[in-house]
């Protein structure tokens, strides 16, 4: 068996993989237990007990995290002229149509997210066969489909994000950075549960929220205590 290092030992004293933890207590320990070099992600997982092949069942939504996600979002607004400088002003970082629509189908996807006005989804329809994939697809149900550039664009630039379950019933999303207090972790991790709390589908039949748990680009994954979470 392969010697643990320095940082591993520190891990294994303060962790006990199979232990559920309150989420203040978890966000406080993935401190403790991060070791990179660089300014880590903080990525939380809740594992839904839905069955995403069904359409009453599908969890989706949005949520402005209160203190960011510690990342700088680019975003591109595809509208027609007279939209362009409420884009520019609110600070998309790129703003157009025709231009934007070709780069695209040629492969260029290096954006985080793209709003558009709704009179513009009739050319960007054929491209969500590239965009839909990569989750940049715009939807009126985020946001990302809307006559409020400008306030869309603050919104995405502050901290909303939106989080959709994936084919194994498994929600995944960034939750911030491990230089955040553990307090601002707190913050948007339980921002975020309870928007899933409250997306819990009419159709479901027994538990909603199965587990969750928190870690950072190269920690392990720290469970959470959700049922007191859910009993709030």
């Amino acid at each position: 068996m392969a010697k643990l290092t320095k940082n591993q030992k520190a891990v294994v004293a303060k962790y006990e993989p199979s232990k559920l933890y309150e989420i203040s207590e978890a966000c406080g320990l993935l401190k403790e237990i991060t070791f990179t070099k660089f300014d880590a992600s903080v990525e939380l997982a809740v594992n839904l007990g839905v069955d995403p092949r069904k359409a009453n069942q599908m969890v989706r939504g949005v949520v402005t995290l209160p203190h960011g996600t510690g990342k700088v979002t680019r975003v591109l607004v595809l509208c027609t002229a007279d939209k362009e400088n409420e884009a520019k002003e609110a600070g998309a970082d790129y703003v157009g149509l025709d231009e934007y629509i070709e780069k695209i189908k040629g492969g260029w996807t290096d954006v985080d997210v793209i709003i558009c006005t709704p009179s513009v989804m009739a050319k960007v329809g054929p491209i969500g066969r590239i965009l839909g994939p990569r989750g940049l697809m715009p939807n009126p149900k985020t946001g990302t489909v809307t006559m409020d550039i400008a306030n869309a664009v603050k919104d995405v630039k502050a901290g909303k994000i939106d989080f959709k379950v994936d084919k194994t019933g498994i929600v995944h999303c960034a939750v911030g950075k491990v230089s955040f207090t553990a307090e601002q972790i707190y913050d948007n991790v339980k921002a975020v549960l309870s928007a899933i709390a409250k997306l819990k589908p009419q159709a479901l039949k027994g538990t909603y929220m199965k587990s969750a748990a928190v870690c950072t680009t190269m920690s392990p994954g720290v469970k959470l205590d959700v049922k007191g979470f859910v009993a709030e």
